[in-house]
């Protein structure tokens, strides 16, 4: 994970090991944090990221008494000015540059995640909020503060979207560094990582697209006539049976229609409906935006 050093916006890499019996965790966290600093010009960039402060404690924590974070919502992708902290167009940790993407669109990429914990939990985050594990939020080397992106474990097809606020994780095999919150609802802050898709979203088509509801559409679309051949609103295609499983259980919990799984030649497919009409079709993609599958489609 990754705090801010003795000054605003850093980030940095971390280990803590889980031994067996005990409860220290086995994560290769990254990141460096410290107290909120007194506030600075509204105009101040913050300085180079360096060393020390929280990098020089060597191991996070697993949260002792964790609250239930099965259901905490995913980020809500809106317009937002970038942050006047943590956004220079270079910086520099442990003699390494990286840069800053001027813009987030477009951005799809896979590797592997991890998170960080209670050793940053409540300290400055790069662009100066305040981080909290048991929200759904991440730190990320080049993408603009604050971006929000689709997360997707590539294990087991779970998806959260979280609000990017900080900086790392600054070791070159890592791709992003979730909260616990959503690398609990990815499954796996027992494994410390997981292999992911990390897909920034645009908050200007998001809005267009949250705005569509069933009041809008004319009378001849809203009746409740059934389409020739009920569809299904496809949300997944997994190649091991038992991720497929594991994501029909939890959308089933979440959801009041039914969930399936087509098996296609060893390609499982989890599916959610049958959906006949356009208002209920509508309905069910909202909901399904909401629990972060903003992008499931229909299949016949």
């Amino acid at each position: 994970m990754s705090k801010q050093a003795t000054t605003p916006g850093c980030k940095a890499n971390l280990s803590a090991w889980l031994v067996p019996g005990a409860m220290a965790f086995a994560l290769l966290l990254t990141g460096c944090a410290s107290k909120v600093p007194p506030p600075a010009p509204a105009t101040a960039e913050p300085p180079e990221l360096t060393g020390g402060g929280r990098y020089a404690i060597s191991a996070d924590a697993y949260p002792l008494d964790p609250p239930d974070v099965s259901q905490v919502p995913n980020a809500e992708p809106r317009v937002e000015p970038l942050s006047r902290a943590g956004n220079r167009p270079t910086y520099e940790v442990w003699g390494e540059t990286y840069r800053v993407l001027p813009d987030a669109r477009g951005y799809v990429k896979e590797g592997m995640a991890s998170w960080y914990g209670e050793k940053f939990h409540g300290y400055a985050t790069s662009n100066g909020e305040i981080y909290d594990m048991y929200k759904m939020s991440a730190a990320h080397r080049s993408l603009p503060l604050p971006t929000f992106a689709r997360v997707t474990s590539l294990e087991n097809g779970s998806s959260v979207i979280v609000r990017i606020n900080d900086r790392g994780p600054f070791h070159s095999e890592r791709e992003i560094d979730l909260s616990y919150a959503a690398a609990y609802q990815l499954g796996f802050t027992e494994a410390g990582t997981g292999r992911v898709r990390v897909e920034a979203i645009d908050p200007q088509g998001w809005a267009g697209h949250s705005s569509i509801n069933t009041a809008q559409l004319p009378a001849s679309d809203t009746t409740d006539r059934r389409t020739n051949s009920s569809g299904y609103l496809q949300v997944a295609a997994l190649s091991d049976r038992g991720s497929a499983t594991q994501l029909k259980r939890q959308l089933q919990s979440r959801l009041d229609q039914n969930v399936r799984i087509a098996d296609d030649g060893g390609v499982y497919r989890v599916q959610v409906g049958p959906v006949g009409h356009q208002r209920e079709e509508l309905a069910l993609r909202e909901t399904l935006r909401q629990a972060g599958y903003p992008q499931a489609f229909i299949v016949k």
